[in-house]
């Protein structure tokens, strides 16, 4: 049975959804002002899983992952680049699909945004001022009045009185309370605006995600996602809106995946280590970052590293090496699943979506599958079977195995392509024919020297870019 942890209660119990077989989930999703880091690869991808493995223990899901398209940062770099703000957040809105569907993350069933919630959030706003928990002040601009809120802090487990005293009163915003927290902005000269009952402004950025999630998924859900980074403000706020103007509990379970740290340091740009996702995919191939992302426990840190990548490489290579030769075509109709690996992946994957564990027995089904290539074929293709449905289970091994070992990479600058390397394989066995064990070896350092692995078994040789 699936076990969550819930930041919120600080452990993890049992899942049980709201609405028997239905899970409703929300994620918070990009600011489009730039193009994606790791550590929105990392929410993408921990997410995608959740909502796979979720399908794939029979619930029917519905995941809706947000854009935030108006905010601060947007307007800033829109005037710095001298451009609209729609000409910016489209073209890094379409930038954040192609670097998802390049790590094979799925696309979420709704993907609202917030310039089109504006009757949510004035709505919603418009309740909170009528309960008493929100306020105009002398700027006009609308603010959240946290002391009313009297379950505030409950997520972060922060204490009010202890925030307080960190805190300052902004003498512009004329706020009543230091931690209250804007709504809605009056508009500002060059700014894009929308017309309210407090005049022409937009919203702050926490009630955007508050107005998009209940009109999605209604005042009461199942799951609320983010990264750690925004369990505090953010998410806190969102609770302290959403309750306050439903009255109704808003979320169930809480789930928040770790940070991305680079060399052991938190990635950032001022200490020179922030890398975009591009950047790496460059470097990379998608799959390689999806295994290296998912060889963690979501909530554990992810430390990004060159050796981290490579041994990612090594794995899916150890993966791929397993099943070449037992094709999808020799598998797919007559394999069984091996019912003993399937409980196991299941098991870990039980335990709060445990990717590292999971991993760990496709593992031992590779291992398994080389020993029985030998000995048992009709086991071995089982075995396969088993491996592909199950890593296809966190979006893994997708790829044709021969396509993934030859595929290009980093070494394709050596220029040796598929039909030289196949070449120089023919003639390396000619002189192995010949007995020509000199020029036999030299082929292979040639081969070596440029990145290609050569493996020799009965009478054949097999490649694959190491």
């Amino acid at each position: 049975m699936l076990q969550i942890y819930n930041t919120l209660t600080r452990k993890k119990a049992l899942f049980t959804p709201i609405e028997p077989g239905k899970v409703r989930m929300y994620v918070c999703g990009m600011t489009v002002y730039d193009l994606c880091h790791l550590g929105h690869a990392r929410v993408m991808v921990a997410f995608d899983v959740v909502a796979r493995y979720l399908r794939y223990s029979g619930f029917e899901v519905t995941y809706v992952r947000n854009v935030t398209d108006i905010d601060d940062k947007i307007i800033q770099r829109a005037q710095h680049n001298g451009e609209t703000i729609e000409a910016l957040t489209e073209r890094f809105i379409h930038a954040m699909h192609e670097d998802e569907r390049a790590l094979g993350v799925l696309p979420p069933d709704m993907e609202p945004r917030a310039t089109a919630a504006m009757t949510d959030i004035i709505q919603m706003i418009t309740t909170l001022i009528d309960k008493g928990l929100a306020y105009i002040g002398q700027t006009g601009d609308v603010f959240y009045a946290v002391a009313a809120f009297k379950r505030y802090g409950l997520l972060s487990g922060k204490q009010v009185d202890d925030l307080r005293a960190g805190e300052r009163v902004d003498i512009d915003e004329a706020k009543r309370d230091p931690l209250d927290f804007v709504l809605w902005k009056m508009a500002k000269p060059g700014e894009p605006s929308w017309p309210s009952p407090w005049g022409d402004g937009r919203p702050g950025w926490h009630i955007e995600c508050s107005a998009m999630s209940t009109r999605c998924l209604g005042n009461h859900f199942d799951i609320h996602g983010g990264g750690m980074d925004l369990q505090f403000p953010h998410h806190e706020n969102e609770i302290a809106q959403s309750e306050g103007a439903t009255g109704c509990t808003f979320v169930n379970v809480w789930m928040h995946n770790g940070f991305v740290r680079v060399q052991e340091e938190k990635m950032s740009k001022s200490l020179g280590n922030f890398f975009t996702l591009r950047e790496i995919l460059a470097r990379y191939r998608p799959e390689v970052i999806r295994f290296f992302i998912l060889n963690s426990h979501y909530r554990s840190p992810l430390n990004y590293g060159e050796d981290h990548l490579l041994e990612a490489q090594a794995a899916l290579n150890r993966f791929y090496t397993a099943l070449r030769g037992l094709s999808h075509a020799d598998t797919t109709d007559t394999a069984a699943m091996d019912q003993s690996y399937e409980a196991r992946f299941k098991s870990a994957m039980d335990d709060d979506f445990n990717t590292a564990e999971g991993i760990a027995v496709l593992f031992d089904l590779a291992r398994d599958i080389n020993r029985f290539k030998s000995q048992d074929l009709k086991k071995a293709r089982d075995l396969a079977h088993t491996l592909r449905t199950l890593a296809g289970v966190i979006g893994l091994l997708t790829d044709d195995p021969e396509i993934f070992l030859q595929g290009g990479g980093e070494n394709d600058s050596e220029g040796l392509d598929a039909a030289s390397i196949d070449l120089l394989i023919t003639q390396r066995l000619d002189a192995r024919l010949a007995k020509n064990w000199s020029e036999a070896d030299r082929i292979r350092d040639l081969l070596s020297e440029a990145g290609v692995v050569l493996e020799d078994a009965a009478g054949t040789t097999t490649w694959r870019r190491g």
